[in-house]
């Protein structure tokens, strides 16, 4: 009988762990390590390679300086046909990649275009990272669903996609092991 209740008490703890615990857990526990970002960057790159990277297809013309003194900007046209803007700048820790941040704007973006909402540019950013990253993203929302964050987890990685501001989709792509660490670091 100690052993039926256990397993009842198990299942419903189990059962009651949201889709996206249940991602985590599952593919945290694969000890798969998958560090592909894009344009032949990756989590655990150091920063003198990330550097030399941007600067090689910076001379090839595919990437330019963004607006601000920490970020790169590339130009690329998104499935709706729209063009945006992708700014990113990495995060380091021990001089490695650990979080690529990453920034989306339609280029054409106005208040009243609704055809270039934030959340039309969500939906074009969660398609476009499909083809990058394959299928997979769920949507985690909140109890008013007034945030809503699209997620994939392979191994290690996990990939957040999310309205950021008004004309600004941000996705954050990171190695959650390393992630999970330093928030707890900084916590203690």
């Amino acid at each position: 009988m100690k052993y039926v209740s256990t397993l009842i008490l198990a299942s419903l703890l189990f059962s009651c762990q949201s889709e996206y615990e249940k991602l985590e857990k599952r593919e945290l526990a694969s000890g798969k390590q998958v560090n592909e970002l894009f344009l032949g960057l990756e989590l655990g790159m150091d920063q003198k390679t990330f550097f030399e990277t941007c600067w090689e297809l910076n001379k090839q013309g595919k990437l330019t300086n963004g607006p601000s003194e920490l970020s790169v900007e590339y130009r690329t046209e998104l499935a709706s046909g729209n063009s945006a803007k992708m700014r990113f700048y990495p995060k380091f820790e021990q001089d490695k990649i650990y979080m690529m941040p990453v920034e989306f704007t339609y280029e054409g973006w106005a208040p009243w275009n609704e055809e270039l909402s934030a959340e039309k540019l969500r939906a074009d950013v969660v398609k476009l990272f499909e083809e990058w990253y394959g299928p997979g993203f769920i949507e985690v929302t909140n109890e008013d669903k007034s945030q809503i964050v699209f997620v994939k987890m392979d191994g290690n990685r996990r990939i957040r996609i999310f309205k950021k501001h008004i004309s600004i989709v941000r996705a954050e792509i990171s190695d959650l092991p390393i992630e999970k660490k330093l928030k707890e670091n900084s916590n203690s």
